[in-house]
């Protein structure tokens, strides 16, 4: 069985064809992160999880509001997940973090300052949270202007050996995209690393070395769909089925068997979230 730890089903106007392609590829189950177009609707993938609990794919949920959303994170919003944090369909808080990529994303403060609160959401839940970390390396010009001074992992870092490591929780680095040192650090503070479509790009050579050496219990996969679909789909909508070319191409780097990497990450999955293990969980 293949599992995709991360996808954005509520984005498909097409899903129960989706979920039909996902399943004669044998995905067993994904992810479905719960940000919508922002706070308003993160419901909406808890709502897929209900409705596809006794479906092949099962369907799990997080919920979260996106660094780029950050502005939004009224009280109102805040209470809301935390509200739909104690679901038991809800594994996770996510995908949160930190996002200097964009120009128009919210200010650095506005930013750490959501990241903040909804890690204290996820703790008093007890539940792990996925990260997104996106930098301003290869932002615009004027991007570069406004997020440049800062540097999103280093914030990360901190921010989490403030607020996270302490509660002694997990995580995953959703959709890694940092270097072997930022790993390092990462699996050092308690993290999952997830590896998305762009590790199979060409010129991705930094992160396939990463991906080729992260220890076998630490490793998860994912599609980050409809986004970053992998070779040989590069340029046209992902979607969880493709998830088997991520894990051939992982299994390659890493000099193991397709096989052999699905039933880690499957492993590592049920780890991570041991709700998912249990039919007697499902509701």
């Amino acid at each position: 069985m293949l599992i995709d730890s991360h996808c954005h089903l509520d984005s498909y106007p097409d899903l129960p064809a989706v979920l039909a392609r996902a399943r004669q590829a044998g995905v067993g189950q994904v992810l479905a992160i719960g940000i919508g177009d922002g706070p308003e609707t993160m419901h909406r993938a808890l709502e897929l999880a209900h409705a596809h609990s006794r479906d092949t794919p099962e369907v799990w949920a997080s919920v979260g509001i996106h660094p780029q959303e950050a502005h939004r994170s009224t009280p109102e919003a805040l209470a809301k997940l935390s509200t739909l944090a104690r679901d038991p369909r809800c594994l996770a808080i996510g995908e949160i973090g930190l996002d200097y990529y964009h120009l128009d994303n919210p200010q650095i403060p506005v930013q750490q300052s959501a990241f903040i609160a909804q890690i204290r959401i996820a703790a008093q839940a007890g539940k792990p949270i996925i990260i997104h970390c996106r930098t301003s390396d290869l932002a615009t010009p004027a991007a570069k202007a406004k997020f440049a001074a800062a540097d999103a992992w280093e914030d990360l870092f901190r921010l989490l050996h403030e607020n996270w490591t302490p509660t002694g929780l997990p995580g995953i680095m959703h959709c890694f995209s940092g270097n072997q040192q930022q790993a390092e650090r990462s699996l050092a503070a308690g993290f999952y690393l997830s590896f998305a479509g762009n590790v199979t790009y060409p010129k991705a050579t930094i992160l396939q070395s990463v991906a080729a050496g992260v220890p076998s219990d630490r490793i998860l996969v994912e599609t980050d769909a409809p986004f970053l679909a992998p070779i040989p789909f590069r340029g046209t909508t992902n979607e969880p089925a493709f998830v088997t070319h991520t894990v051939h191409f992982v299994a390659g780097l890493r000099g193991v068997s397709t096989a052999q990497l699905a039933e880690n990450t499957t492993s590592n999955f049920g780890a991570l979230f041991p709700a998912s293990k249990s039919g007697s969980q499902r509701v």
